[in-house]
């Protein structure tokens, strides 16, 4: 059975999950996600999807947040996709994450399937990082 922080975390991702198209070459919010700092602080993001390729991804954008908080360390990430599921970080924030947390990517807990609570290691799906630390 899943933990209150993980609901925490889905209600929270969920509360930002809103599509909008900003312009005509911009579109957010398709894919929400939500990450917990090592204080236990919860940090939101949305992905920002632009026509030259220049967006970012959600969970990113909540990296991005809890960074711009003072935060440097996260130990969980969920995002929610925007047909509702959630989903494995792509292998930027992948290896945004492995460069954030140098040393201990490998213990950040990923929700893969909310519905049927199926965690996974961030260092279960990129076992081998190209810089060995």
């Amino acid at each position: 059975m899943l933990d209150k922080t993980w609901k925490k975390m889905y209600e929270k991702a969920k509360n930002v999950q809103e599509f909008r198209q900003i312009s005509d070459h911009l579109e957010a919010g398709g894919v929400a996600a939500a990450v917990l700092s090592n204080t236990g602080r919860i940090y939101t993001g949305v992905c920002i999807d632009t026509a030259c390729t220049l967006g970012v991804c959600a969970e990113r954008n909540a990296l991005f947040n809890m960074i711009t908080c003072g935060e440097n360390h996260f130990k969980r990430v969920l995002a929610i996709m925007s047909d509702g599921k959630n989903g494995a970080p792509c292998g930027a924030c992948r290896e945004f994450m492995a460069q954030l947390m140098e040393g201990h990517y490998q213990d950040v807990e990923v929700m893969l399937d909310y519905e049927n609570e199926k965690i996974v290691t961030l260092g279960e799906l990129t076992p081998d990082w190209w810089i060995q630390s």
